[in-house]
C-alpha cells in the first residue's frame, strides 16, 4: 500500500511536473510505492496542465519546404452586378460511344466495358496484350471463349452417383 500524498510530496510531484518530468520519472523520484498511474491521478486531480518541455525529445516531423501560400487580402464589396438574362446555349450534340471492337484483342484495360470479353490475349507484362473485347454472352466472355472456359465435367472412372452412394451405405448396414 503507498503511502499517502503528504504536502511534501505534492509540492515534489508539482516542481518536477512543471520541470517536464514524465509521470514514470516522478513516480521514481517519489519513492515509496508510488507508481506511475497515481501520478498521472494526482496531477489531474490538481488540474496541473501547464508543463515544460518534455524530458524526452518529441518525434521528429517532417515539414515541407515549400512555402505556404499567403492568404488572400479581403477585398472591399464591390458595386452590385447587373442581373442580365442568359443566354441561350447550342444544345451539344450527344457524345459518340466508342465502336464495339470487332476484331478479337482489340480491348485495353482503359477501354474494357462492362459487357465485353475479358479473354485474355498474350503475355501480360508485353504492350501487346489485350482482352478480346467482344460481346460478352453471358457473364464475363464472348460465346467462343465461354466455350473454352466452362467445360463440363467429365465423369471418371465409369462411377455414376448413385452406385457410390450404395456402397457407401453398406458399410453402415
Amino acid at each position: 500500500m503507498t503511502a499517502g500524498w503528504t504536502e511534501d510530496r505534492v509540492g515534489t510531484l508539482k516542481k518536477l511536473w512543471l520541470e517536464g518530468q514524465s509521470a514514470s520519472q516522478i513516480a521514481k523520484a517519489l519513492g515509496g510505492g508510488v507508481t506511475r498511474n497515481a501520478v498521472i491521478g494526482k496531477v489531474h486531480r490538481l488540474g496541473l496542465s501547464g508543463r515544460a518541455t518534455p524530458s524526452q525529445p518529441a518525434r521528429t516531423t517532417f515539414r515541407t519546404t515549400r512555402p505556404r501560400p499567403a492568404a488572400a487580402a479581403p477585398q472591399a464589396p464591390s458595386a452590385p452586378r447587373r442581373i442580365e438574362a442568359a443566354q441561350p446555349r447550342p444544345a451539344a450534340a450527344p457524345p459518340v460511344p466508342a465502336p464495339m471492337p470487332d476484331l478479337p484483342g482489340t480491348a485495353t484495360v482503359m477501354t474494357l466495358g462492362a459487357h465485353m470479353c475479358k479473354w485474355p490475349i498474350g503475355d501480360p507484362s508485353s504492350r501487346e496484350f489485350s482482352f478480346c473485347g467482344r460481346r460478352a454472352s453471358e457473364g464475363v466472355y464472348c460465346v467462343e471463349h465461354a466455350r473454352v472456359a466452362y467445360q463440363p465435367q467429365v465423369k471418371r472412372g465409369g462411377k455414376d452417383g448413385a452406385s457410390e452412394l450404395a456402397r457407401s451405405l453398406r458399410r453402415y448396414i
